[in-house]
């Protein structure tokens, strides 16, 4: 049966009641477009109309496991391993449900297991599910999942999402329809390296499931990473439009209002890109999903944060405060903000404090998270002590965390609007006065971030300090059209910019 919403097409035969199985396949078909509370609505109604369902239960402890965000908090561990226990007790299951059942009692089994471990239990149970059942197109998705799920933050080889493709192109070629899958490879495909294959999927999946707020922003992931500016303003809008049309909680909205702004300000759009963000900053903190409540807190951090960075807003950057209530986590954004103001600004002190804050609130952060695995690089770390060097004239110091950042960023990718750590080096060169350097770095920037404001305003300029003039119109002329619909007065990059091409040009017309 497919979902009597426009979720997609989902086939997840179960030995429920035919009331309740129309009602399963769609909160399967939520589950895939992370709609966890609707998804979880609809598993009640099935644990309602047909209490001997066992998959009514086991949906339910699903939706309450956010694979890729957001792990599970201990009181919902202990929800979940009541579900299983109903799952399990239910009248109605035979083997294949019994394995689904016992697959996700692997997550939820009480003890002193991380989050961590308790995920790689579960991607372990959901491979031998898999194996026993091939031919059950929702195992191999959710083992897939799984798999992306699993993966550790060293994982610089892209090994985990290799493996995840692989297994969803198998169903593909099947289930050409199913959310999970066009889904899945958006996140698979979300790097640098990955996202042209991803690309299909992307304009695909928001046609697949147009009742879900987050299937309509999720092409976003790949547009952002292929600087494709114009579908990506596309994509979140509709998504926050369906948002405040629909049931969808405050971060559904949310959500894709961080990429929105920081598509605006890829295209010079500033006023839409400051709209944005005093739209959401001045949100509440109330209507947040289960499980989102602190996104709060992330939008008051990181809105302005993107802001002021973005265009270049120094004294703004080093002037930003955290929310008085916000977690240590939230509070870095700020003081990482701060630091990188400072920086430009080369006032080490305030540097020193920003950077001092920040350690003080990742050490608190990680001693409050111990089941969490650090990253082998903390980027944000390294960029506001890069900063604070830079600000100290150790200039060696600086290079050197920075190098360290962009190795990183190289294998994995940065996220998906934050900044590159390679365009914070060019920016440094560029100051110093090292054009050649800061044009070799602001191209290969533009590699795996095609089409930043930024990255092609830098390397003009750094081409035309060099006397490049063709390369520096190449570059210019890319930022213009990415900027057409710019907003008077424009950024003083943008005249720049301008006035060099059309100089350019009218030294080339025949006279």
């Amino acid at each position: 049966m497919g979902s009597p919403e426009a979720l997609g097409k989902i086939i997840f035969p179960t030995s429920c009641s035919v009331q309740a199985q129309g009602k399963f396949e769609t909160g399967v078909a939520l589950l895939h477009s992370f709609e966890y509370d609707r998804a979880s609505r609809r598993f009640e109604e099935v644990s309602t109309v047909d209490p001997g369902c066992a998959m009514g239960y086991w949906g339910s402890a699903m939706s309450l496991y956010h694979q890729l965000w957001n792990p599970p908090s201990a009181a919902d561990l202990v929800v979940g391993w009541q579900l299983i226990q109903k799952a399990e007790s239910a009248a109605e299951h035979n083997p294949r449900e019994h394995a689904w059942i016992e697959a996700l009692a692997a997550f939820y089994k009480p003890g002193s297991a991380s989050v961590a471990q308790r995920t790689t239990r579960y991607s372990e149970s959901m491979q031998k599910l898999h194996a026993a059942f091939p031919s059950d197109d929702e195992a191999a998705v959710f083992y897939a999942l799984s798999v992306l799920a699993d993966a550790p933050p060293d994982d610089t080889e892209l090994l985990y999402a290799r493996k995840a493709v692989k297994i969803l192109n198998q169903v593909l070629e099947k289930r050409p329809d199913h959310p999970g899958v066009a889904h899945y490879l958006i996140h698979a495909c979300d790097s640098p390296e990955l996202a042209q294959q991803g690309l299909a999927a992307a304009k695909r999946y928001a046609r697949i499931a147009p009742s879900s707020p987050h299937a309509l922003h999720m092409p976003s992931h790949i547009f952002t990473r292929l600087g494709l500016w114009n579908d990506d303003i596309a994509s979140n809008l509709a998504a926050i439009e369906a948002a405040q049309k629909g049931s969808a909680g405050a971060g559904y909205r949310l959500h894709p209002m961080d990429f929105l702004e920081y598509a605006y300000l890829q295209t010079g759009q500033d006023d839409k890109a400051r709209a944005v963000e005093a739209d959401a900053v001045s949100g509440g903190a109330n209507g947040y999903e289960h499980g989102l409540e602190k996104y709060y807190f992330y939008v008051q951090a990181q809105f302005p944060a993107l802001l002021a960075l973005e265009t270049r807003d120094w004294k703004a950057a080093q002037a930003l405060q955290p929310n008085s209530d916000a977690s240590p986590g939230h509070r870095v954004i700020t003081f990482w903000a701060q630091a990188i103001g400072a920086g430009h600004l080369r006032d080490g002190s305030a540097a020193k404090v920003a950077a001092d804050k920040l350690d003080e609130d990742l050490a608190a952060y990680s001693k409050s998270h111990p089941d969490i695995p650090a990253p082998p690089v903390d980027v944000r770390k390294n960029e506001a002590h890069a900063w604070l060097a830079f600000a100290q004239d150790d200039q060696a110091s600086a290079f050197a965390l920075l190098h360290a950042a962009i190795e990183y960023q190289d294998r994995v990718g940065k996220g998906e609007v934050d900044l590159p750590a390679r365009e914070m080096l060019a920016d440094m060169l560029l100051e110093l006065n090292r054009p050649a350097e800061a044009l070799e770095q602001h191209r290969l920037s533009l590699k795996t971030d095609p089409n930043r404001f930024n990255g092609l305003f830098g390397a003009g300029r750094a081409a035309e300090l060099l006397g490049q003039r063709d390369v520096a119109s190449t570059y210019y002329k890319q930022l213009l059209a990415n900027c057409e619909q710019a907003h008077e007065p424009r950024r003083t990059e943008l005249l720049h910019a301008g006035g060099f091409v059309a100089q350019l040009t009218s030294a080339a017309a025949p006279r």
